[in-house]
């Protein structure tokens, strides 16, 4: 995995560069949400077994890719998608995508926050833990949210590599370990 991030990261960095120019037509969240799309198909298995084709060339494989997307992609993105196809490095597309958005959260000094609850959050809720953990890290933060029922209550927060853990499995463990010390 770490070799596909390193392949990602000067495809992701040019995209970035090209997307943040002055004459760029799409903003950096249009361009995100392209290369969120193209990595979506890219995922495909069937499209995985195309890439081996002899018959099917780097052209093809990419008009065949930009068909299957709900809307066509800026020049940029497909620019992109043709050297990525003519270098054999349509598995690092997905990479490209996520390293797209770090430096785009990193431009915007936004970061996403994982909440992982031990019971379904709405909105509301969601709303009024979003500032306290804003404070708490320091800068904007939008939410990704899981459930998991074997935290047993509160929450789990991660930022990156900052967790905060709040989750009764968590203090029940803490003491666990105090008792076994």
């Amino acid at each position: 995995m770490a070799e596909l991030a390193t392949v990602a990261r000067p495809y992701a960095e040019a995209m970035f560069q090209a997307a943040q120019g002055a004459a760029a037509a799409e903003t950096l969240d249009q361009v995100a949400e392209q290369l969120d799309a193209l990595a979506v198909v890219a995922r495909d298995a069937g499209l995985r077994r195309l890439v081996g084709d002899p018959q099917l060339g780097a052209q093809a494989l990419g008009e065949l890719m930009l068909s299957a997307l709900p809307k066509q992609p800026g020049a940029a993105v497909r620019n992109l998608l043709h050297v990525v196809l003519e270098n054999h490095r349509l598995a690092a597309l997905p990479a490209i995508a996520e390293q797209f958005h770090r430096l785009k959260d990193a431009a915007q000094q936004r970061a996403e926050v994982q909440v992982t609850s031990a019971f379904p959050m709405d909105q509301r809720q969601l709303d009024e833990l979003l500032p306290a953990l804003e404070r708490r890290f320091g800068r904007k933060l939008y939410a990704r949210v899981e459930v998991d029922p074997g935290l047993i209550g509160g929450v789990r927060v991660a930022v990156g590599d900052e967790v905060l853990d709040t989750s009764v499995r968590a203090r029940l463990e803490s003491m666990r370990n105090a008792l076994t010390a």
